[in-house]
């Protein structure tokens, strides 16, 4: 009977001393997870006009808006970042169409800018395809996969990124942009977009798991360093799926990180969002406490003026209703970016009212 309550007694001893543990767990968990919501307040007293340095600004614009634009009279940006679909690109198996990507270097070069190219293998909305249309089919396993918001509404489609084949064919496109820009005297370089994919699961695709995605991404990095050896190359990586940082670190975003900084490839990623919990448990974390020969480079993206994000609303659905105008704090999110993250590269999307009439007047 001694036996039995001394038994007990253990066990309750040992349950308490879990219970404290855990406690103790979560809450340095939580705290950790609050470790940089106020750095931003470090850099709160920046003042317009945005002081000189090194920091290569570039506009992130659509090339229909290109011609003419008031960006190209300002002295203090670099060129523009442009993004070119994969599907407007090849359109059909290795045939592929440069002509956009040439005229918009040729034009860039006439005003003595540089073009900065976003290689995009993912949309935003579930009307625009990710892959060419020979890829939409068996021999590719369909070769994309239809993303999904946080809602479970359809939000786009990406790139099989994990499938082998599709990879293969992703760096054919790389050897072959390389092959006609890489080296030109207007062309900067290049990036793959963000990590990020809403909706990918094993049970929607049984081929898909978050190892074979990090590999894949891994891979394209890899594929786009062997082929651009001249001109700047960067992976936008800001989330990865498997893991939510810090409470659960698979060490999937971080190896992306180590593996770009390892091969030679610029790293960062949207969003810069110097008070929002999840970018700076992520991207921006890592950005500032790694240490790194490769550039790092942050995108100003749709709605960060204001503090928001593009996944804050559905796909086609205005950040600011009715053209409504919000105070935004540009100097803060330069500062934030040349001090915290140690950037070399930001760009800048060209977001009205804010790019012309708040961000050039203090670009001087």
């Amino acid at each position: 009977m001694r036996h039995r309550n001394t038994l007990k007694v253990g066990i309750c001893v040992m349950m308490a001393v879990l219970a404290v543990e855990t406690s103790q767990s979560s809450e340095k968990t939580a705290l950790n997870s609050n470790r940089y919501m106020e750095a931003y307040k470090q850099y709160s007293d920046a003042q317009a006009p945005l002081p000189k340095d090194k920091i290569k600004h570039f506009v992130f614009i659509s090339r229909y808006q290109l011609k003419n634009h008031v960006f190209l009279k300002n002295s203090r940006i670099a060129g523009a970042q442009i993004l070119y679909p994969w599907t407007q690109l090849e359109t059909d198996r290795s045939q592929y169409n440069f002509k956009n990507i040439r005229d918009d270097l040729h034009y860039l070069l006439s005003k003595g800018k540089k073009l900065f190219i976003q290689l995009q293998d993912t949309t935003f909305h579930p009307k625009w395809k990710a892959v060419p249309d020979y890829m939409q089919t068996p021999e590719f396993d369909g070769g994309q996969f239809a993303k999904q918001n946080h809602k479970g509404l359809p939000s786009g489609w990406i790139a099989k990124r994990w499938n082998p084949i599709v990879q293969k064919r992703f760096a054919l496109l790389l050897q072959a942009l390389a092959e006609e820009f890489d080296g030109h005297p207007s062309f900067e370089g290049i990036n793959l977009p963000e990590t990020a994919a809403e909706g990918l699961d094993s049970q929607r695709d049984p081929t898909f798991t978050p190892e074979v995605y990090a590999k894949g991404i891994k891979a394209n990095m890899l594929a786009m360093k062997k082929a651009f050896r001249k001109s700047v190359t960067m992976q936008y990586a800001n989330f990865m799926p498997g893991e939510w940082l810090p409470w659960e670190d698979k060490g999937y975003l971080r190896a992306i990180y180590q593996h770009g900084e390892k091969i030679g490839v610029g790293l960062g990623g949207p969003d810069l969002m110097p008070k929002r919990k999840a970018q700076l448990n992520h991207a921006l974390a890592l950005m500032h406490e790694g240490s790194f020969t490769v550039p790092l480079g942050v995108a100003v993206q749709r709605g960060n003026y204001i503090g928001m994000t593009g996944a804050d609303v559905d796909p086609g659905e205005s950040i600011t209703k009715d053209g409504e105008s919000k105070d935004t704090n540009i100097p803060l999110l330069h500062a934030f970016a040349k001090h915290f993250l140690n950037v070399q590269y930001i760009f800048w999307q060209n977001e009205e009212p804010y790019f012309s009439n708040v961000f050039l007047t203090i670009l001087q």
